[in-house]
């Protein structure tokens, strides 16, 4: 039988910043942008996350979908929710918190829970805004 994806979605509120205190204010406005600002910038978050594999004989799932949920919930979204992702976010210390960064950093939260539950993570979609969003399909890290 072949694999079927299935995806959940989830959503969350953080505030952050990209800047590097080793550079200037002119050269972190002119790489960042706003999104420099010293006193920080929020969005509102969508989550999605896109698991295979083979449906259950038993239930029909390829993974239960509340089961995926809650895992998203205790291992990121609790984390992140209404935090500043820069000082709040065990998981992003020491990381620039670039969208693409945090999308890698929630992929190393939720991939061995998922494969515990008989899934394989395929993707991580994060959108910032609704024009820009990453996607994540694992692999070798920059950190």
């Amino acid at each position: 039988m072949k694999n079927i994806y299935i995806t959940r979605r989830e959503t969350f509120n953080a505030a952050h910043k990209l800047r590097r205190e080793d550079w200037s204010d002119e050269k972190n406005e002119l790489v960042f942008g706003k999104c420099a600002n010293k006193n920080w910038h929020g969005h509102n978050f969508e989550l999605f996350v896109t698991v295979k594999g083979v449906p259950s004989v038993d239930t029909g799932f390829v993974i239960n979908l509340k089961e995926l949920g809650e895992i998203i919930k205790k291992s990121v979204i609790e984390k992140i929710d209404h935090k500043n992702i820069n000082l709040d976010v065990d998981f992003m210390k020491g990381k620039m918190s670039s969208t693409e960064n945090l999308a890698i950093g929630i992929w190393k939260e939720i991939e061995h829970e998922i494969v515990k539950m008989g899934g394989e993570l395929v993707k991580i979609k994060l959108f910032e805004t609704e024009n820009n969003f990453v996607e994540y399909f694992g692999g070798k890290e920059p950190y």
